[in-house]
């Protein structure tokens, strides 16, 4: 119990406040609200990649209209758009799958078709795409900036749906 006069959130029914990403882009900001309190693990590796640099750099290199923009893979550091999609951290994260929706604005972890394969790459779902819950682990939502996830997604791309353009990201941790 907290000293009289003095806050504390347990007491208040508050929960700490989390973290917040900023992912800074040419067409303006994405500010991402993490759900550590469903995908714990997802939130920490996410945040500490992001704390190291990780993402700066790297771009938006899967985009398809009516359903996601992809990023979060180092390839994309380089000119080599073959490798795009490809990348990772050197390491894999257990799936944390949870019962939240993929509905438009939710951020989940990309992975390949192992579910424990999830690194870095992550998507922002533009359109909801309830097809994918329970498959992929939902980590965040945009609380800010979907007019610039809009903007990205409709970016003419190729055949891969890379976009033409780059579209670079930084990634910074507000606490």
């Amino acid at each position: 119990m907290a000293a009289p006069g003095v806050s504390n959130s347990e007491d208040a029914g508050v929960t700490p406040k989390e973290p917040t990403a900023i992912i800074s882009t040419k067409y303006g900001d994405i500010v991402i609200k993490f759900r550590s309190d469903i995908a714990p693990k997802h939130v920490e590796n996410f945040i500490a990649l992001a704390k190291k640099g990780f993402y700066d750099k790297t771009i938006f290199h899967r985009v398809i209209p009516g359903f996601m923009i992809q990023g979060g893979d180092p390839n994309t550091k380089g000119s080599n758009a073959a490798a795009y999609g490809q990348g990772g951290p050197g390491y894999q994260i257990k799936a944390e799958f949870n019962k939240v929706s993929h509905k438009r604005g939710i951020v989940s972890m990309a992975r390949s078709n192992d579910p424990n394969s999830a690194g870095s790459q992550f998507f922002i779902v533009v359109a909801d795409s309830t097809f994918l819950d329970g498959k992929y682990t939902v980590f965040g939502e945009v609380v800010k900036g979907m007019d610039v996830a809009d903007k990205i997604v409709k970016l003419p791309r190729d055949r891969r749906d890379l976009p033409n353009e780059r579209v670079e990201m930084t990634v910074k941790i507000v606490e």
